[in-house]
């Protein structure tokens, strides 16, 4: 590796760690509705929560042989519509447009196929750290 090559990496490293330091603390509903068994790993062996929560990712060790410190699922615009893909119920039918769905008052994600894009929402109350 030439001196070119280790000046590049050093860049990259120096990215990636500004990356890390930047991460927000998921919301509530990102991190409990997400079902322990789906849980992807996003730490190593004894993360405290403060250090997972700092990279970004959800904190739970109330659940034993899953990890503890895991990716959170994806922020939507509004925390009712946020929720494993298994979990929606269908407000719609296929290619519904986003603004039949908003006028239906019902969420929309387009993101993944042969699922509902346009879904009912859930309530926030059951969402907690």
């Amino acid at each position: 590796m030439g001196p070119r090559d280790a000046q590049l990496l050093a860049v990259l490293l120096v990215l990636g760690l500004c990356a890390l330091a930047g991460a927000e603390k998921p919301s509530p509903c990102q991190c409990s509705r997400m079902s322990p068994h789906n849980r992807k790993n996003c730490g190593f062996p004894g993360i405290t929560s403060d250090q997972c929560f700092d990279n970004g990712c959800c904190f739970d060790s109330t659940v034993g042989g899953v990890p503890w410190c895991f990716h959170p699922l994806p922020n939507q615009e509004s925390e009712q519509c946020v929720m494993e893909v298994s979990a929606r119920t269908n407000c719609g039918y296929p290619g519904i447009s986003p603004e039949e769905c908003a006028s239906r008052k019902c969420c929309f994600s387009n993101l993944i196929f042969e699922v509902p894009w346009c879904f009912f929402p859930k309530s926030v109350e059951d969402c907690h750290y």
